[in-house]
């Protein structure tokens, strides 16, 4: 009934969150529907529990304990079956549509902050969009958990005044305009605290991005002895947060504080009118009983009224701070009318710094500044348009900004530097596209050279990864990343430092694997490591944004050229650094060599 995630959630209304609430309802009719149904049915079953007890005590005091009484009994007996029913039904149903829309709309939010890339971070602070799905998705859902509530409450009012009326005039009249005037009294304490609810939300989402931030940096914080400069500015805006909930909680106990008086002196009223009609006999005593009964239990329809106004407050702020986040225009998006695909086996061409990727042939692109190569690498998987609108990025002469995104996605796939991983199943987080089999996910690890991932994982595939994969090593977690990205088996695969956290040996073994998995399939692999190098078709050297030579690795170390020279320069410190690790390897297994005979002698 409620399968999660949803396979589609829509995109809201943004012009308005009223509107936003009303789309949203509309999505969910049908358990919305028998939310309002139940509810109804449980609240008019309350209601005439009254109506029923004053018969069956006049009945009583006319006939006895007699068949009428009886009857009346059996008749209460079957309308609190009904009404146990119902409250069982309308119960399930409200947190059905707490649900729904909750989860859609965290659903919308982490679908949208996907999409837009880096954007959303820019333009807003990272602790609104947690605060958008960790608190007010919630709010959102509240508002259709107590419709059914609130619907049930208008019809029991609506009968038990025509009921009232029917039964005493004066009497009903006192009841039925009574309770709006109670309620418009409420009415004017929810605007302030309207307001009052979005400062201190505004505050929280500041107090959010700042610990956010902070617990983010807390290494460097510790590394500058800057933490307690930072604690003390988070325990500042919390302060700040307390001090607006207490203006809150003062508005909401005057709120909570009349919800109960003036409804009670209502009852009083109501008992007082209706004891001297009893006493001048134009009321029965089982009619003074159901219209004690009444006044109490109007009571409750009126609660339930000042609950959703102050719900469907908080929802109205919680959906405008939702849709600010939905607001948030991606950094890439898709063409109202893309161009039509190239098709498979067309070269992507950077044009700005002149990079051609053949189809087939798996690349090398090697420079002296890691970000300028990774800057192009990037470009390639169009993930900014902003700054690729200088810098135009082609897939068979046909512009990636002009492409459906998602086909585009599929096509390219670039797999950065520092890969994120996610907490869950091993398995479920190597296969991002949930197409391959055990087989396919082992080959990728072989590929990747990250068995040893497999022991350090209770449970192997099946086993489970924290957040961020943080109980691996930056290597383990760099060869994660590489399997994941190899699993994607994309047309065109663009690798940036795909081994650079590993030892000199291990990243030898990857060096070799990739290039025979991904040969004759189009690849770039962005690395100045001369054991990656030499497994690959061609080399390309960059300087300055722009492409200036190019061949095999073998070749480029003895080419008499300046660029050629240029490039041994680049490869050369990263030559230097293998030799040395490679030197500490056999050093240290000297070491354990001696170590060992010298306790065998």
């Amino acid at each position: 009934m409620l399968p999660l995630p949803q396979p589609d959630v829509g995109t809201p209304p943004l012009d308005s969150p009223a509107r936003a609430l009303l789309w949203q309802g509309w999505r969910q009719r049908g358990i919305l529907t028998a939310s309002l149904v139940a509810g109804s049915v449980t609240m008019v079953s309350q209601s005439l529990t009254a109506l029923l007890l004053g018969h069956a005590i006049d009945d009583g005091l006319s006939n006895g304990f007699g068949p009428e009484l009886l009857l009346w009994v059996g008749i209460m007996f079957a309308n609190g079956v009904v009404m146990v029913t119902a409250g069982a039904l309308s119960h399930k149903y409200d947190v059905l549509n707490w649900l729904r829309a909750s989860f859609a709309s965290s659903q919308r939010i982490g679908d949208h902050a996907t999409r837009t890339g880096h954007r959303i971070t820019r333009e807003l602070p990272t602790g609104e969009v947690v605060s958008a799905v960790a608190n007010d998705a919630l709010r959102t859902g509240e508002v259709y958990a107590i419709a059914g509530r609130f619907v049930g409450s208008l019809v029991a009012y609506v009968g038990v005044a025509v009921v009232m009326c029917v039964m005493s005039l004066p009497l009903g009249l006192v009841v039925v305009l009574g309770l709006p005037v109670v309620a418009g009294i409420l009415a004017l304490l929810v605007k302030p605290l309207q307001a009052r609810q979005a400062a201190q939300r505004e505050e929280q989402g500041h107090l959010t991005a700042l610990g956010a931030d902070t617990v983010s940096g807390l290494r460097i914080l510790r590394g500058i002895g800057g933490e307690g400069v930072f604690a003390a500015r988070y325990a500042e805006q919390s302060q700040v947060v307390r001090r607006e909930g207490v203006r809150v909680a003062g508005i909401q106990s005057w709120l909570d504080g009349l919800q109960a008086l003036l409804p009670g002196l209502l009852v009083a009223l109501v008992i007082w009118l209706g004891a001297r009609e009893a006493i001048a006999g134009d009321i029965t005593a089982g009619q003074l009983v159901t219209f004690y009964a009444y006044a109490a239990f109007l009571s409750w329809p009126l609660q339930i009224a000042t609950q959703t106004l102050q719900i469907v407050t908080r929802g109205l702020v919680a959906t405008g701070k939702i849709q600010n986040v939905l607001r948030t225009e991606s950094a890439t998006p898709s063409p109202a009318t893309p161009a039509t695909a190239p098709a498979p086996g067309a070269a992507l061409e950077d044009e700005t710094s002149g990079l051609v990727l053949a189809p087939g042939r798996v690349v090398g692109l090697v420079c002296a500044d890691p970000d300028a190569s990774a800057a192009v690498a990037t470009r390639l998987g169009r993930f900014d348009d902003d700054a690729e609108a200088t810098t135009p990025v082609r897939l068979g002469g046909t512009l990636l900004a002009d492409l459906d995104k998602e086909h585009l996605r599929h096509r390219v796939v670039v797999s950065e530097a520092t890969g994120h991983l996610f907490s869950g199943i091993l398995g479920e987080a190597l296969d991002a596209r949930g197409r391959a089999v055990e087989r396919e996910l082992l080959d990728a690890i072989t590929v990747a050279d990250a068995h040893d991932v497999l022991d350090s994982v209770p449970g192997g595939l099946a086993g489970e990864l924290p957040e961020k994969g943080r109980s691996l090593s930056g290597g383990q977690r760099q060869r994660v990343a590489l399997a994941r990205a190899l699993l994607t088996e994309p047309e065109i695969l663009v690798l940036v430092e795909p081994t650079s956290a590993v030892d000199a040996h291990t990243e030898a073994r990857i060096a070799e694997r990739v290039a025979q998995v991904r040969r004759g399939r189009t690849t770039l692999v962005v690395t100045a490591s001369p054991l990656v190098l030499d497994h690959l078709d061609d080399v390309l050297l960059l300087e300055d944004g722009r492409v200036v030579t190019h061949g095999t690795h073998a070749e480029l170390l003895t080419r008499a050229d300046a660029a050629a020279a240029r490039y041994r320069a680049v490869v050369g410190r990263s030559m230097d650094e293998v030799e040395g690790a490679a030197e500490n390897e056999n050093e240290t297994e000297t070491e354990t060599e001696n170590a060992t005979a010298g306790r065998t002698r």
